[in-house]
């Protein structure tokens, strides 16, 4: 028995010792930035340029990226002559029928959201780019737009601000 015990004290022993040894390190953010050359970024205004409009629209879109950008980077958020530059606009807004009903109703709205983004990257400038991103959620029309409006809005912020994340400083 004493053998035994001597035999998992060594295996634990060599085991702690190689874990020790190996270095692993994981971002668990998604960020994959060299904090030695990038420093500040730059997020402008998205201004709303769809025809079709929802007041709160932009605030709710420009201050989740910004909180995405400060919640999960180093980067310090500066006015202007980043190291990163994001900048865009709102460009749609719109609900179409996703589903009809037996009778030959709507059951289903989709409502979307749609982004252009111009990303500058003075670092690296092989990383720009200018891409649009959308995000969509649905709903029942037994409800009005209006009762699902903010909560479906937030959600699809959320859904963009990580698709401009992943794109811009996560190189996904």
């Amino acid at each position: 028995m004493d053998w035994k015990n001597r035999t998992l004290t060594t295996l634990c022993l060599a085991a702690t010792v190689l874990l020790a040894a190996c270095s692993v390190s994981y971002k668990f953010n998604g960020a994959s930035i060299d904090y030695s050359k990038t420093k500040t970024i730059q997020i402008a205004e998205f201004p709303i340029r769809s025809s079709y409009v929802w007041g709160p629209m932009a605030p709710m879109f420009n201050n989740e990226l910004r909180d995405q950008f400060s919640a999960h980077t180093r980067l310090i958020q500066v006015k202007r002559n980043g190291d990163l530059k994001i900048e865009g606009e709102i460009t749609q807004y719109q609900q179409r029928n996703k589903s009809v009903s037996a009778e030959g109703y709507s059951s289903l709205t989709e409502l979307s959201m749609t982004v252009n983004v111009r990303f500058t990257n003075n670092v690296k400038h092989s990383e720009d780019f200018e891409r649009t991103f959308t995000a969509t959620q649905s709903y029942e029309t037994t409800h009005t737009l209006n009762e699902v409006q903010e909560e479906l809005v937030t959600q699809m912020c959320k859904d963009l601000c990580d698709q401009i994340f992943n794109a811009t400083v996560a190189n996904w």
